[in-house]
């Protein structure tokens, strides 16, 4: 059934812009939610996004107004758009799919998710 599958990180300057992208397959692109989430090692993973099957978008307040979520319908792609990059946006970033299940956790929170791409590296440097 395929599964998600980022691109697009690397290494930029403080205060450079990066662009993920997330291949999703169909069905899943159809019927979830969609987020990106962020892992430094040592530390648990983090919401960082996330849009609705409707385009209703939320964000983590560290990167709220620096950060764009999208997704493109007729591509089944998901985008996270960076801007004003800082050392500590450095990480392991995933997209992920989540159908409702564990409604009682925050939004944002991994325990919501149920799909994972395997990480794209960011790593900003001062």
């Amino acid at each position: 059934q395929g599964q998600l599958m980022e691109s697009g990180g690397g290494s930029v300057q403080a205060g450079g812009s990066l662009r993920l992208s997330c291949t999703v397959p169909k069905y899943i692109f159809d019927n979830h939610c969609l987020g990106w989430l962020r892992q430094v090692p040592g530390k648990e993973r983090e919401g960082v996004a996330e849009i609705t099957t409707n385009g209703n978008t939320t964000y983590a307040d560290s990167v709220r107004e620096r950060f764009i979520i999208s997704q493109d319908d007729a591509k089944d792609n998901l985008y996270l758009q960076m801007n004003f990059l800082k050392p500590e946006d450095t990480a392991m970033y995933f997209c992920a799919g989540r159908d409702g299940r564990n409604g009682w956790l925050p939004l944002l929170h991994p325990g919501r998710y149920t799909h994972w791409g395997q990480g794209t590296q960011v790593t900003v440097s001062s």
